[in-house]
């Protein structure tokens, strides 16, 4: 498969099957429900999220690396998207309290990890 879901542009790189549309994130070869070809496909991004938690300790080290300013908790989540697949999110969430499940969310590719925004309304249509 030559695309690269850990790829840093913004748009979502996933794959889908050639027999049965089943979309799978990240992009695999074969689909996994009938285990047919798959091709590379882009993803909305539009989804909802399923279910998420925060992160209040510090990975182990390695691959973590403290950043300068010290270990700040964030929160991470599964975001079901329109295509039915979830996709593993860090959650931009500057009030933890504010974060619902089921609330709407929009996916872009991050820098290693997906990262998942509320969606602004009028946002889902663009």
């Amino acid at each position: 498969m030559t695309t690269d879901p850990r790829s840093p542009a913004a748009e979502l790189q996933g794959s889908r099957c050639s027999g049965c549309s089943v979309a799978a994130y990240p992009a695999e070869d074969a689909c996994p429900r009938c285990g047919g070809p798959a091709e590379p496909a882009a993803l909305s991004g539009a989804g909802t999220l399923w279910t998420w938690t925060v992160q209040r300790y510090a990975p182990k080290s390695p691959p973590y690396q403290v950043p300068p300013g010290g270990f700040v908790p964030f929160a991470l989540g599964y975001v079901e998207l329109q295509e039915e697949v979830r996709v593993a999110a860090v959650l931009e969430a500057d009030d933890f309290d504010q974060v619902r499940i089921g609330m709407p969310v929009t996916v872009t590719a991050g820098d290693g990890v997906p990262r998942a925004r509320p969606t602004v309304t009028g946002e889902e249509d663009s």
